[in-house]
């Protein structure tokens, strides 16, 4: 194989961003897409001049690989259709909707031989894969993650958890490589159901603490990750692309008058020059390259079921809690009527 044939199973918001870097990615041919929706679906194939199929099955004879952009709860049963034919699956977040279609979908990855990866783009961010590199050697103390969005705009099919923190939860296993020892975790909803702002603490073992926000209900759009060291103070923004190391901060009292005292600190803040590339961009490329050198990718369906099992077990002690902490503000939450979350084998 010297050219991937692909096809995009989905064509709403992130579809369509998977339609354009697809077109543009090398060794990889935009066959077709794929939606319910024939409308839509026939909409985005004219943009790209390829062919919509309204059959799933029908566009599985045509290529050798699928990405799967479609709502959460049609992941598995597409995603296992696609292993049954033979064809390379690009997959979303989350990997599925429960823990058990999640290991039954890795299980069968695994034994199928095909390249199955999970679509947790911050780890394609070049300014995360720069934060990788200024925090080799350094002591990490504390980790703190803030992922805050509008609530217009944000997936409401499913909480903030599976809509927003999971991208960081995904993160904190690949920086921390462990399982946290200890999670606590408080939310409040503004919906009527469903959890809009979270913050959740975990501790590892002989690791450091991390704290995670995530809320659909700012109006700024927030992606940081700060790192506190025992060399250096990290700051990293995800959309901003930038990384700052701040170290050796000195502070003073500067006496201009009688009348008059002013504060001053200084410190070192080096700044890292971060790649500008688009992260979809990158993540679809590793996959299309995978496919063509039958490589393991960088995020497998276990990372995808891993980031899951971990999302899964913050939901429960958020709803736990939802219901005492949501009096606070006037709202009453019924604790036997909450929304479903997955459960595990």
């Amino acid at each position: 194989m010297d050219n991937v044939r692909v096809g995009v199973i989905g064509t709403g918001r992130m579809g369509r961003n998977h339609c354009r870097v697809f077109s543009t990615l090398r060794y990889a041919s935009l066959v077709g897409v794929c939606d319910q929706n024939q409308e839509v679906g026939r909409r985005m194939a004219a943009n790209y001049d390829i062919r919509f199929f309204a059959d799933i099955d029908e566009m599985l004879q045509q290529v050798d690989a699928v990405s799967i952009a479609v709502p959460t709860p049609f992941h598995f049963e597409i995603a296992m259709r696609c292993l049954e034919k033979g064809i390379h699956v690009f997959v979303e977040k989350p990997i599925t909707e429960s823990m058990i279609q999640a290991e039954t979908l890795t299980a069968a990855a695994d034994q199928s031989g095909l390249v199955v990866q999970a679509g947790h783009i911050e780890r394609f961010n070049p300014t995360y894969l720069e934060l990788q590199n200024v925090l080799e050697g350094m002591t990490t103390v504390a980790v703190n993650f803030k992922r805050l969005s509008p609530y217009v705009g944000s997936n409401l099919d499913v909480d903030v958890v599976l809509d927003l923190m999971i991208h960081d939860l995904d993160l904190v296993l690949n920086m921390i490589g462990q399982e946290p020892k200890t999670l606590t975790a408080y939310g409040i909803t503004a919906s009527g159901g469903a959890i809009d702002h979270a913050v959740v603490s975990l501790s590892f073992t002989a690791g450091p603490i991390v704290t995670l926000t995530a809320s659909r209900l700012t109006e700024q759009k927030v992606r940081l990750i700060e790192v506190t060291t025992l060399e250096a103070y990290v700051l990293a923004d995800l959309l901003d692309k930038s990384v700052s190391v701040h170290r050796s901060m000195t502070g003073e009292y500067l006496n201009q008058n009688q009348r008059s005292v002013k504060y001053r600190q200084e410190s070192l803040i080096e700044r890292i020059h971060v790649p500008a590339a688009e992260p979809l961009f990158l993540e679809l490329q590793h996959f299309v390259d995978c496919v063509l050198n039958r490589k393991t990718p960088l995020v497998t369906a276990q990372h995808g079921l891993r980031a899951l099992r971990l999302a899964t077990q913050v939901r429960h002690a958020l709803y736990e809690n939802m219901a005492d902490f949501s009096l606070m503000l006037g709202t009453k939450v019924d604790a036997m009527n909450l929304p479903r979350i997955p459960q595990s084998v």
